[in-house]
């Protein structure tokens, strides 16, 4: 019989894992599945492009998975059962069960509301791409609606690079529009002085209104209340304070962070499960400075590596190498001709150095080009002879 791995999401992390283990193992020993939500992959970095009126490519995951012998179940995962070994899913034929034998949990993250009232029922977020062609369609209608005189108002909580990179895409792409970026803090408070600067001055030139120190307790339909009694009107208030991960882990069973993270050894193999795999945002780890890594394509990538080696390392024999886990840099986009590149040291703080403008755009843009590439052509470079399981795979050194 088979071996039986299921990769629950096919995002960044989930998609890659799944292409390079198809690259890597034998189909003869082992049977791959792959369970997303949605048919197609989407490139959740550019959805606030998306959401502003830019055409951003979203693949079918079928012709991404055509010819590696990956087996796509569009499905919603509503459990884990790790005790079990079993995954329930969700689909438009009422759904059912996976057994499995390897597990890759890569589920990711969603917009956090962190309990604040009516943001569920009235903001907008850009956390995926069903939400994200909401808010587009709000920002069409109001366009029409500032052309009449009436509204245009657009408030983006939440100072973090996705409402960095929301505020200042929809200010550029739509000039119409009043754009109100609100900050808890300082404007960029994990960039460096300089970048900062860069930042702020990006907000002025694209006319994005900045208000520091600014906690919100309320979103309501056309306004928004904040902490110090004042109220800011809003025709359409986007949502971006923050991501939070799927409470499934938690709920089977699996060793869990206070937030949810599945906690794991080096190698991303669950601590109280060791079937269970967790990469990009559904798992703690530290990196190489002690620090744990955050939630980006970034870590995505070194996570989604370490797993890959971790799996066919246990699974063939092989000596399991160490990824470098390591946050180099923050790529921020301003726009579509501005950006900052902020390199951060070894204590996970910005160093003084950082890149702005339109190279540092080139260089953002590169890094999600090479995502998508990475995702989309995983049988390239197939070796005609792939790796062979073995009858004790455990004896795989780390």
């Amino acid at each position: 019989m088979k071996h039986r791995i299921v990769v629950l999401g096919a995002g960044y992390a989930g998609a890659y894992v799944a292409g390079n283990l198809a690259r890597r193992l034998s189909p003869a020993d082992v049977g791959i599945t792959v369970v997303n939500a949605v048919p197609d992959f989407v490139q959740r970095q550019r959805l606030n492009q998306l959401a502003a009126g830019r055409d951003i490519e979203a693949p079918p995951l079928a012709d991404v998975f055509a010819g590696t012998g990956i087996r796509l179940r569009v499905a919603r995962v509503t459990a884990v059962d790790p005790g079990r070994g079993s995954v329930a899913v969700a689909d438009a034929d009422g759904g059912g069960e996976l057994g499995y034998d390897t597990l890759v949990y890569a589920l990711g993250s969603h917009g956090d509301d962190h309990a604040v009232p009516g943001v569920a029922e009235h903001a907008f977020d850009v956390a995926t791409r069903t939400s994200a062609l909401r808010l587009r369609e709000r920002l069409d209608e109001l366009e029409v609606l500032r052309d009449q005189g009436d509204g245009g108002r657009v408030v983006v909580v939440g100072d973090g690079l996705t409402g960095i990179e929301t505020a200042t895409e929809v200010a550029e792409a739509r000039p119409g529009l009043s754009v109100t970026l609100l900050a808890r803090g300082e404007l960029g408070a994990r960039l460096s002085a300089g970048a900062r600067g860069h930042l702020r001055r990006a907000c002025e030139r694209l006319g994005v209104t900045v208000l520091e120190h600014t906690r919100v307790e309320a979103v309501g339909a056309s306004r928004v209340r904040c902490a110090d009694g004042s109220s800011l009107a809003s025709d359409a208030t986007v949502w971006t304070a923050g991501f939070a991960v799927d409470p499934l882990a938690a709920a089977g069973g699996l060793e869990v962070t206070g937030n949810g993270r599945i906690v794991v050894d080096r190698t991303m193999r669950s601590v109280s499960h060791p079937d269970v795999y967790a990469i990009g945002d559904s798992v703690h780890t530290l990196g190489e400075n002690g620090l744990p890594l955050p939630m980006n394509c970034g870590s995505a990538g070194y996570t989604g590596r370490q797993a890959i080696e971790a799996i066919v390392g246990r699974r063939t024999g092989r000596k399991i190498a160490n990824v470098k886990l390591v946050h180099r840099y923050s790529a921020v986009s301003l726009g579509r001709r501005d950006g900052i590149l902020q390199l951060i040291d070894g204590e996970g703080q910005p160093k003084p150095t950082f890149m702005g403008g339109r190279k540092a755009l080139r260089i953002k843009a590169g890094v999600q080009r090479g995502a998508l590439w990475g995702v989309s052509y995983p049988t390239l470079g197939l070796p005609r002879r792939r790796h062979r399981l073995t009858a004790a795979p455990e004896t795989a050194a780390v």
